[in-house]
């Protein structure tokens, strides 16, 4: 590091994807100096800020990861490749390859002096076994061992959290862990299956009403459960976690349990319109309920996720429907 240069950027890596993008906007309006970095072409990232320096730079790279960490004071590390179930159960070996982000980017942080390290683990670390009903008990953060997470994606994050608290021990650098739960909101993913299960529903049913169709299509019988944390919950978490003195991995999300049912009533309610549901079931669906349990996250942060799914929903589903009307969508379909 050049010794003249005081460290006084925020990295965040993965900001041209959903919460990256909402992630950088915040901080920025909280007058950091950030630094936005993703693989993808500038065109193609979700939110583009101009106060904001804009790198790409693939970080499975070492090299890359140097130029990333550059100078920086505070790293979020959000990069990875990943998507909703359809993408995670199908593409395994492609979510596991995100190891080389993370472990490149802890060894060029260490490198570097970075003060702090924020990684973004997921749900998807629990153990297969603790989620098998639908009226499943929250998870606990000590529910991840005896270690059985999700096939590809729940193992690549668990031994990045491995790493990173072994990184601290050995190195010194200052890591902390959020693992999120399903998070949603407006400027993400919406279409071409990488989408979560509320984007896919609002565009579903925004579909069905467009078109004049009368029914929408689920994936399994729709009672399998989860929770669903906003993006400005998500956010302010997180960098409430960064901040913190916590060094151990805490559950960032809402511990409002509904079924996929459930939050198509929500949307249906939302659009003003019913349908009917034509149930896939041999479509993926992961496991049968999941929810979280922020005991921990209350003591340690005396707050926790609020914002409710319908409110949440709600400024969803007014999104994708603009993006709908407007033909913006990917696969070119044009309702106006």
């Amino acid at each position: 590091m050049d010794s003249n240069k005081t460290p006084d950027v925020v990295v965040v890596s993965g900001a041209g994807g959903f919460i990256g993008g909402h992630l950088v906007a915040d901080l920025l309006r909280s007058g950091k100096r950030v630094r936005a970095v993703d693989k993808k072409p500038l065109h193609e990232w979700y939110q583009q800020h101009e106060n904001a320096e804009s790198l790409v730079l693939d970080l499975s790279s070492f090299d890359a990861c140097q130029i990333a960490v550059r100078h920086a004071c505070e790293v979020y590390n959000l990069a990875a490749d990943m998507g909703g179930m359809g993408f995670i159960e199908r593409h395994k070996a492609e979510c596991m390859l995100s190891v080389l982000i993370n472990t490149h980017m802890l060894a060029a942080a260490a490198e570097a002096g970075v003060g702090r390290f924020f990684f973004s683990s997921s749900a998807c670390v629990y153990a297969a076994g603790k989620q098998q009903q639908s009226d499943v008990a929250p998870l606990r953060e000590e529910d991840a061992y005896p270690a059985m997470p999700e096939d590809g994606y729940g193992w690549e994050k668990l031994f990045s959290e491995r790493m990173c608290r072994h990184f601290r021990e050995d190195f010194g650098l200052e890591t902390r862990l959020a693992r999120y739960h399903n998070v949603y909101g407006p400027s993400g993913t919406w279409e071409g299956g990488r989408e979560k299960a509320p984007a896919a529903i609002c565009r579903k049913v925004a579909e069905a009403k467009l078109s004049g169709r009368g029914e929408i299509e689920i994936w399994g019988d729709g009672e399998q459960t989860r929770s669903f944390m906003f993006i400005d919950d998500c956010v302010y978490g997180s960098r409430r976690i960064m901040e913190s003195d916590f060094n151990e991995p805490l559950n960032l999300g809402s511990d409002e349990l509904v079924s996929i049912n459930q939050l198509v009533d929500i949307v249906e309610e939302i659009a003003g319109s019913k349908f009917r549901r034509r149930y896939i079931l041999d479509a993926p669906k992961g496991v049968r309920g999941r929810n979280s349990d922020n005991t921990l996250i209350k003591e340690v942060l005396d707050w926790a996720p609020s914002i409710s799914l319908r409110e949440g929903m709600e400024h969803t589903y007014r999104w994708i429907w603009d993006q709908m009307i407007h033909g913006t969508a990917k696969s070119g379909h044009n309702f106006t």
